[in-house]
């Protein structure tokens, strides 16, 4: 397993190393910059996740939402969550309410999958709204040539994670035992 302190992160500029320079000229409300519009329209990031995001099966993103499970109020709040987002986003897959720590995960939880850039933009926004005392960690699931499984999932899990409310630290030894 590499270490992940090691990874090598792409160019954010890849694909516009040759682009104009930008402008430097503040927007109306004299604080922002003034973008140039795409000549090729809006960036394709809003139609379908970008490589190596998972397109497919498994979905771009996982939303583990968490709950004390010895804490009666955080736990209301979880139900009352579980049962609001299978009505709200039945698009979505939405798994089993767990009361107990499951995986890397050291304590109860419930997942929830999204497939798509507009389910991302939809359920995130809503869910920072509705979480209440809730920790939530966000993760890509990507798949990427050449990389093994177990250290994408690391990976994911760690350094590309997204976090709302307290952080909560994930017991990640599972993705260090060989197969």
């Amino acid at each position: 397993m590499v270490d992940p302190a090691s990874y090598q992160y792409p160019s954010p500029l890849a694909g516009f190393e040759n682009a104009a320079p930008l402008p430097e000229e503040v927007a109306e409300d004299g604080k922002s910059l003034r973008n140039p519009p795409r000549e090729d329209g809006l960036s394709k990031a809003y139609e379908q996740f970008t490589a190596p995001l998972d397109n497919g099966r498994r979905g771009g993103f996982d939303v583990h939402i968490y709950h004390y499970q010895n804490n009666p109020t955080q736990v209301k709040h979880a139900k009352e969550l579980f049962e609001r987002i299978r009505r709200e986003f039945p698009e979505l897959r939405i798994y089993r309410f767990w009361d107990k720590p499951i995986g890397p995960h050291p304590v109860a939880m419930f997942e929830v999958n999204i497939f798509t850039p507009a389910q991302f933009g939809a359920f995130i926004p809503w869910l920072a709204i509705y979480r209440g005392p809730l920790s939530v960690l966000i993760h890509p699931n990507t798949t990427e040539e050449g990389v093994p499984e177990m250290e994408a999932e690391l990976r994911n899990h760690t350094q590309r994670a997204i976090w709302m409310g307290d952080k909560i630290p994930l017991d990640t030894s599972m993705f260090y035992r060989s197969h």
